[in-house]
């Protein structure tokens, strides 16, 4: 079995993972691209980026190429037998995904062709999905448009939020990633074109947080689940003279019938845990929620510090 030349691509934490599995595996990893440092907190300090730090440890050979000429120069210079990406960030011209010998193998986070694009776990999750997975595949010019080499299927779970079902999903991609190598090394190369309708799952934006009540509660719910990474769904309350963005952490769909109210109406409070809001369809148990510029804290005691309760209309 040919030990194969190995670049690995990738940027935040969630790649990490994938690239200890790879060293931990004795692969050949001849260099780690991420995206360059960028500046964070008040001080705008320069930070690496987590996998370039991961690379550091593992005393693998990092770089953190700015332009698409230096990410071009890198790999050509690596001559890598295979590249491996996982959430590296920026698209890859086409001329240099003809440098790797037998291609540019992606991790992508759904079951292609459905959710193409940069949020697939979490459009999922607020779709109302039952079934999603790891999809790995051979990139091309297009957005998650090339052929499929290996696929494995991960059932949504009723309690899944975002988190953890990023975690589940890891998991079994580092599973797929390894056994895809190790068909790599012996020579078992497949390409087959992506098969079924294709759908998007975009960058989300802060429009995408926002809980309008009078949708179906089951959809609002898919909302706050999918939200819990990256922009938490969030409804706006008129509070004396100006509005207050309320985020959701935690919500259910509450047992039991939900009687007949305006939307955005409060229908019940449960002392020191969550209150019960009316939508278009059904009702919401709104469990834990983030007042702007305080702490997390029970539905029930939000609501008991602006003195609402049932009846009163979120608005």
């Amino acid at each position: 079995m040919k030990k194969l030349r190995i670049v690995f691509l990738g940027t935040p934490a969630i790649a990490c993972g994938f690239l200890g599995r790879l060293a931990g595996a004795g692969h050949d990893i001849v260099g780690v691209i991420s995206q360059p440092d960028r500046p964070v907190g008040r001080g705008l300090k320069l930070c690496c980026s987590p996998v370039n730090v991961l690379a550091s440890k593992l005393c693998l050979n990092a770089f953190k190429p700015a332009s698409r000429a230096e990410l071009h120069a890198v790999i050509e210079e690596l001559k890598p037998d295979l590249a491996v990406v996982v959430a590296y960030g920026r698209l890859i011209p086409e001329a240099t995904l003809a440098l790797a010998g037998v291609g540019f193998l992606n991790v992508h986070f759904s079951l292609l062709p459905k959710y193409r694009g940069a949020a697939p776990v979490q459009w999922a999750l607020i779709n109302g999905e039952k079934t999603t997975g790891i999809t790995l595949f051979w990139l091309d010019k297009g957005m998650d448009t090339g052929p499929v080499f290996l696929r494995r299927e991960e059932p949504v779970l009723e309690t899944d939020d975002a988190a953890s079902l990023f975690s589940r999903l890891s998991a079994a991609g580092a599973d797929l990633l390894e056994e895809g190598v190790r068909r790599i090394a012996a020579g078992e190369i497949v390409r087959e074109p992506q098969a079924g309708v294709p759908s998007l799952a975009p960058k989300l934006t802060s429009a995408d947080s926002v809980l309008d009540f009078s949708l179906p509660a089951a959809a609002l719910q898919g909302r706050v689940r999918g939200l819990a990474c990256g922009p938490r769904a969030r409804f706006d309350l008129a509070s004396r003279d100006r509005k207050v963005m309320v985020q959701v952490l935690a919500a259910a769909l509450p047992l039991g019938p939900v009687r007949d109210a305006p939307a955005g109406a409060v229908l019940s409070v449960e002392p020191g845990g969550g209150f019960v809001v009316k939508c278009g369809v059904g009702g919401l148990l709104v469990k834990t929620v983030k007042p702007e510029g305080k702490k997390e804290m029970p539905g029930a005691d939000f609501l008991n510090g602006l003195r609402l309760g049932p009846g009163d209309t979120l608005r």
